[in-house]
């Protein structure tokens, strides 16, 4: 077995131990209700992780992502909602300032965990600019989209299924995201082949927001309002569900397939946890015990197949 097949395995492993075990607790989890119950928020996270895979690809990380998330949804809860061509003009303009950040960081040299941190104070005083107090309302359209009854299975799966392939295809298959993993891989070796790091970094950072975007969209979509704390959870989130999904935080390792898969087992982590009655004061943690085991798990796989 190899290391990518490592990557993959071990999420679905940990997803399907937690679906056997909350199905086992409760059995009426085992339907199209129930399902959709338990990844209900499975969408806006599986996206901020994607997000945050694109800035760990090209050996960065993202400290920003929840007050990112937050300001996006605050806008369409607002500007959308009321003046779309508005709302749409700021969230544009958003996704450019992020790209410019990561031009910035490439240019300069700057530690990204630093300028992504001060960058996470200025977009959470901007979303408390937009929306000062909970409120707002999702658009007709967001709320339809978000809550429509698919067949088979609800949105919740099918969504994060769709991002999942459609993200592989672009990261494994296409020369843009074989460039990408490049940078995050030995960058001076793209550089030397005639590429513009500082444009592929800026790219990847573009991508970044527009995904994180769209987590905040389907955020309101799901909890139709908006606050500027609603996502604060999600910079964590994001970074833990692509190391579960077989991520690394250097050489360009990244799994699309894999980080949507760690989402996913987060999000139903909380569900699991609720069932144990576990107090809210203590499921942060156990979601990192959680996490921690699976990647001793890992851990411990690696070193014996670098062994072999």
């Amino acid at each position: 077995m190899n290391r990518d097949h490592l990557r993959i395995l071990l999420p679905v492993l940990s997803l399907g131990i937690l679906l056997a075990a909350v199905f086992y607790m409760q059995p009426r989890a085992m339907s199209y209700f129930g399902l959709n119950l338990l990844f209900n928020l499975a969408v806006p996270v599986a996206l901020a992780t994607i997000a945050q895979m694109m800035i760990l690809m090209v050996n960065d990380i993202d400290l920003s992502i929840g007050t990112f998330v937050s300001f996006c949804a605050c806008v369409t809860a607002t500007f959308v909602q009321t003046d779309p061509l508005i709302g749409y003009g700021i969230l544009f303009a958003a996704i450019l300032v992020y790209a410019g950040m990561g031009a910035i960081i490439y240019a300069r040299g700057l530690p990204a965990i630093v300028v992504t941190l001060g960058m996470s104070f200025f977009w959470s005083g901007m979303a408390v600019l937009v929306l000062p107090s909970p409120g707002g309302s999702a658009p007709d359209w967001l709320r339809t989209l978000m809550t429509a009854k698919t067949p088979f299975l609800p949105v919740a799966i099918i969504a994060p299924i769709v991002i999942a392939v459609v993200m592989h295809y672009f990261i494994k298959r296409s020369s843009l995201g074989v460039l990408l993993r490049g940078v995050g891989g030995n960058e001076q070796a793209i550089e030397r082949s005639g590429w513009s790091v500082m444009g592929l970094k800026a790219f990847a950072y573009g991508v970044a927001a527009l995904f994180c975007v769209l987590s905040g969209m389907a955020l309101v979509g799901l909890a139709t309002s908006a606050d500027a704390n609603i996502a604060l959870r999600y910079t964590l989130l994001s970074i833990a569900g692509v190391i579960l999904g077989g991520g690394e935080f250097t050489g360009g390792r990244v799994s699309p397939i894999g980080a949507v898969i760690g989402a996913l087992t987060l999000t139903l982590a909380a569900s699991f946890l609720s069932f144990l009655h576990l107090s809210p004061d203590w499921q942060i943690g156990a979601q990192g015990a959680i996490l921690i085991i699976v990647l001793a798990v890992r851990l411990v796989f690696t070193r014996r197949e670098a062994l072999i």
